[in-house]
């Protein structure tokens, strides 16, 4: 398989590499995806059981815009899959009269066209009287379309697709880039050439590793945990069917938590920043003080989960830019580069959208949406996406 020649090789099949290469694959063009250890897998960043899909984004419609799109795609594909890939739970964001962001989010909502009903406080208790809401000035936007993506079963179904339509796939590791000069020579960590007339680099956090002078600075890998809780016996006020995904933008800690989805535990993290971290050799034991944060915040939010048994957990990473707006860029030296990343957080809700656009720059020569531009992602982190 890598002793062909490729029009294209997408390095990477986490979902911004996997929808990128199957965008490429559908235009028709040879498309080699290449993958250290398979679609979602362990210590990527689209690995991991679930992940949010919401339109709302303050007034950053660009991202309403890409979500919208989107979630049409994932649904498309588990139509074509039979697979259950998307869980309308609905998204239930916990806002406040006094915050600018979630007044800009509703007027976003509304423009775009996106279905909404509000919440208000005395709604809100009615409806989940499982969630405890302390601050009486908290309402709700609810987004009855949104959802859950099942996100490793979904990497797998786009790279699955696509294999069986011809599009060459392979597990290998790739080796740091050397980039000088006007095209990039690509090998594998054994030292075999990767032949393509154009490479798209979707590596997530391990890219400033491929790119250490280029991306070092411009890419923060940070370690993230994430709590999975057993809701009482019998108790089904945690199920999708009474509890829908829900934010809390409300709350500096940045909360937010899935119902108990295919009977693996409620779900609970924090969207905010940890602490640097390596992909590769960085620890994934859950820390004590994390662990002691979420059960606080349990009582506080749900009380009937105050104690309970906590049955999964993971350590992933983000891999943010400084702005949280992601990297859709040719590479400024070797012309035969693209590089693709800073989704974490808040992107693989985005990932059809994101292959769909990369894949019309390249292929098209469509112009690259300054937010996305690396000249925009600067060296220190002042996150302005959530």
């Amino acid at each position: 398989m890598l002793d062909a020649a490729y029009d294209f090789a997408v390095i990477g099949a986490g979902v911004f590499g996997s929808w990128t290469a199957w965008h490429l694959h559908r235009a028709a063009k040879s498309v080699l995806l290449v993958d250290a250890w398979g679609p979602g897998h362990g210590r990527s960043s689209s690995g991991g059981e679930t992940r949010v899909i919401r339109m709302g984004y303050g007034s950053d419609d660009i991202y309403t815009r890409m979500a919208v799109r989107s979630l049409a795609a994932w649904r498309d594909l588990m139509e074509r899959t039979g697979q259950p890939l998307f869980r309308r739970t609905g998204v239930l964001w916990m806002a406040r009269a006094d915050d600018p962001y979630s007044t800009s989010t509703r007027v976003t909502l509304d423009k775009s066209g996106v279905q909404t009903e509000i919440l208000e406080p005395a709604d809100l208790a009615g409806r989940y009287p499982q969630m405890r809401v302390a601050d009486p000035r908290t309402y709700a936007i609810f987004e009855p379309h949104s959802g859950a993506l099942m996100a490793r079963r979904a990497v797998a179904a786009v790279v699955e697709e696509a294999a069986r339509e011809g599009m060459a796939y392979a597990l290998e590791a790739v080796a740091p880039v050397s980039a000088s000069g006007p095209r990039a020579s690509v090998r594998t960590a054994s030292g075999q050439e990767i032949r393509a007339g154009v490479f798209v680099f979707a590596c997530g956090p391990w890219l400033p590793k491929l790119f250490p002078g280029l991306l070092g600075g411009r890419i923060f890998p940070t370690r993230q945990e994430v709590y999975f809780f057993a809701p009482p016996p019998g108790d089904r006020r945690f199920a999708p069917s009474h509890l829908p995904i829900w934010i809390d933008f409300t709350d500096p800690r940045g909360p937010y938590g899935f119902p108990d989805l295919e009977n693996r535990g409620v779900k609970l993290a924090f969207d905010r920043h940890g602490p640097a971290f390596d992909p590769d050799t960085g620890d994934r034991r859950l820390s004590s003080d994390g662990l002691a944060d979420a059960r606080r915040f349990l009582a506080e939010r749900f009380p009937a989960l105050a104690g309970a048994p906590l049955v999964e957990s993971r350590v992933c990473q983000y891999e943010n830019t400084s702005s949280g707006d992601f990297l859709i860029d040719r590479h400024p030296e070797p012309e035969n580069v693209w590089l693709v990343g800073g989704g974490s957080g808040h992107g693989f809700k985005h990932g059809p959208a994101v292959g769909e656009w990369t894949a019309a720059r390249i292929l098209h020569g469509a112009t690259v949406e300054p937010r996305f531009s690396l000249a925009a992602k600067g060296l220190t982190q002042e996150r302005a996406v959530y």
